[in-house]
């Protein structure tokens, strides 16, 4: 019984998280002109290990759709010692995460923006190590998530190095 409680309320969350997370991701995109396409980002230099554009677009809506199921999760267990803590940490981190785009693409600010990442990946990190006390399945969906921002990282520091000044 308290299984079927559990995965009701897992359903009520996932409707609103998944969506959540997907739709602010797209419109911070969209308000920000990520990708190519910016002028200001086409002229920039790019390091060899750049993927193409399109590859931006599937893997972030993947994120954030386990985003969205791991934050489902999590807010769907019994609020036990630290759950709060984690829940504050994954909302910290994706608010960092829907400002990269504005920073970075938006104000043309590439050193804020690595600073940015680097500090979500942290979040990040330790939100999943806390996830992992309630529910294993979350702690996992975040992995790609880690994964995709360590990448991230290195191609935003290799575009600082590559374009001294911008």
């Amino acid at each position: 019984m308290a299984e079927t409680v559990q995965r009701k309320s897992f359903w009520r969350y996932a409707i609103f998280t998944v969506p959540l997370i997907l739709g602010v991701g797209f419109l911070m995109g969209q308000l920000s002109n990520s990708g190519y396409g910016n002028d200001w980002f086409d002229s920039l230099r790019k390091p060899a290990l750049m993927p193409p554009g399109w590859v931006f677009g599937v893997v972030w809506s993947t994120l954030y759709i386990f985003l969205g199921i791991a934050i489902a999760l999590v807010l769907s267990e019994e609020r036990v010692r630290g759950w709060t803590l984690a829940v504050g940490l994954f909302v910290a981190q994706m608010l960092l995460n829907f400002s990269w785009s504005p920073v970075f693409f938006g104000a043309h600010q590439p050193e804020p923006a690595l600073f940015i990442i680097i500090l979500m990946l942290a979040l990040s990190i330790a939100a999943t190590f806390l996830f992992g006390r309630f529910n294993r399945a979350a702690a996992w969906l975040m992995v790609p998530y880690l994964v995709w921002l360590s990448f991230a990282s290195v191609l935003n520091y290799r575009i600082i190095e590559l374009n001294p000044g911008v």
